[in-house]
């Protein structure tokens, strides 16, 4: 079959069930353990797309010289890492994860941040592929032969405590939570331990779950609406490890903005009780 290009950063499952056989696709498992209990987890016993390789941001695609959870790493592990997978400079990547859309678009904001554009996270993930009667295999692939891919690291894309410190004070901003609403007053715990309850001063709580429906990303028009006192802003997302602030930049993306940044650190950094950042409730 031809190679393919992406013109989004969303794919529906009937899209990628028609093109997989498309010489230049791959597609990525971005599962990851939930920290929290997440409804609608997918399936115990091992399934996956046909011809998915792991993406572990988790334990093997991060910076192993931090105690922070799956920070970004280094562009140039990053490119070997894809280059031992068989990710060429052509591919056109296909993410998902095992429940809906919550991890997977981490792995597309991270092939963003290090120059890729030509990734797309699928639509209400494995969950969704089952449902359309779609097959799967108990079983990840091997990738074959070597690639080619390079990391061309984006300046901006992925910022620290204290860019974001800066942009609290800077109304040009707008640095926005993904956590629930619980957690970003302060009135649920961390499922983390040695957090502080709260968010930063100047915060705006949009929880991730607020930009999907029924597990898929919502309509641009009802995204238009959540995101109305935000579009004339440079938009930083923050969340509590930095996976599901990339949901609601997902969603962001969606809607056309393309001005974007992830806070890599976010709660599990900016909320330790040593950290000497400021909390409020």
């Amino acid at each position: 079959m031809s190679k393919i290009t992406l013109n989004n950063s969303i794919v529906s499952v009937q899209w990628l069930h028609e093109n997989l056989a498309a010489e230049n696709l791959v597609i990525f498992d971005a599962s990851m353990r939930p920290v929290f209990a997440v409804a609608n987890s997918q399936p115990e016993t091992p399934a996956y797309i046909p011809g998915a390789l792991r993406f572990d941001f988790d334990d093997v695609l991060c910076d192993h010289n931090t105690s922070l959870p799956h920070m970004m790493p280094s562009p140039e592990f990053f490119t070997d890492e894809m280059q031992k997978l068989g990710v060429n400079q052509n591919s056109a990547i296909v993410v998902y994860d095992k429940i809906n859309i919550y991890s997977s678009p981490r792995a597309w904001w991270m092939f963003k941040a290090f120059g890729h554009d030509q990734v797309a996270v699928l639509d209400g993930g494995l969950p969704a592929w089952i449902q359309a009667g779609y097959e799967t295999v108990p079983s990840l692939a091997t990738p074959t032969q070597r690639g080619d891919f390079v990391s061309s690291p984006r300046h901006g894309l992925i910022v620290d405590s204290k860019y974001v410190s800066q942009a609290l004070t800077d109304s040009t901003f707008s640095v926005i939570d993904a956590r629930s609403a619980g957690r970003f007053n302060g009135q649920s715990p961390e499922p983390r331990p040695g957090l502080r309850g709260g968010h930063m001063p100047g915060a705006f709580n949009i929880p991730f779950g607020d930009v999907l429906t029924d597990g898929k990303i919502s309509t641009k028009s009802a995204l238009q609406k959540i995101f109305e006192q935000h579009k004339d802003k440079k938009m930083i997302f923050s969340c509590g490890s930095g996976v599901s602030g990339t949901v609601v930049a997902l969603a962001a993306d969606q809607v056309g903005y393309k001005d974007l940044a992830i806070y890599d650190g976010s709660w599990s950094e900016w909320g330790r009780e040593d950290s000497g950042l400021p909390v409020t409730k």
